[in-house]
């Protein structure tokens, strides 16, 4: 076991178009504070941010020699939802503060058979699929919001 310390890094671009490796996370790994990785090319690093934030699919984090490492949204076990009334079916995914993405032609949101049931009984027609989650921020431009206190 190697006592060489790991690279940290504290910084975090959003947006970031340039870069040179990867690496895949889902959406509950793609909030976080602190936390050790390992890179798609095998660079273990470690983000050590200021404060807990949620990373979004084309953020990047860059280490101290410079490289940059894309943030990826990992494939994830979600559950499609198609309808007649895609706007009522949102509606009521809301309403449960459940994380959704949300597309012209459908939702997405992760797997949760309580959910799964409640869309099923309002005519939802539901598929589980395996994709990469990027579901919609929240209010206020402040990323994830897991209370009313803005």
């Amino acid at each position: 076991m190697s006592d060489t310390p790991l690279p940290a890094t504290q910084t975090l671009i959003r947006h970031c178009h340039d870069v040179s490796d990867t690496v895949s996370l889902t959406y509950d790994d793609r909030f976080l504070r602190r936390r050790k990785m390992t890179s798609a090319k095998g660079v273990q690093f470690i983000v050590d941010l200021a404060q807990t934030s949620s990373l979004d699919h084309g953020d990047a984090v860059e280490l101290p020699c410079g490289t940059r490492v894309g943030i990826l949204a990992a494939p994830e076990a979600l559950l499609e939802i198609k309808g007649q009334d895609l706007v009522r079916l949102a509606w009521h995914i809301g309403n449960r503060h459940t994380p959704c993405q949300i597309e012209t032609e459908r939702l997405l949101i992760q797997r949760d058979h309580v959910i799964q049931d409640m869309l099923a009984k309002l005519g939802a027609e539901l598929r589980e699929v395996t994709e990469p989650f990027t579901p919609e921020g929240g209010a206020y431009g402040h990323g994830r919001t897991h209370s009313h206190a803005h």
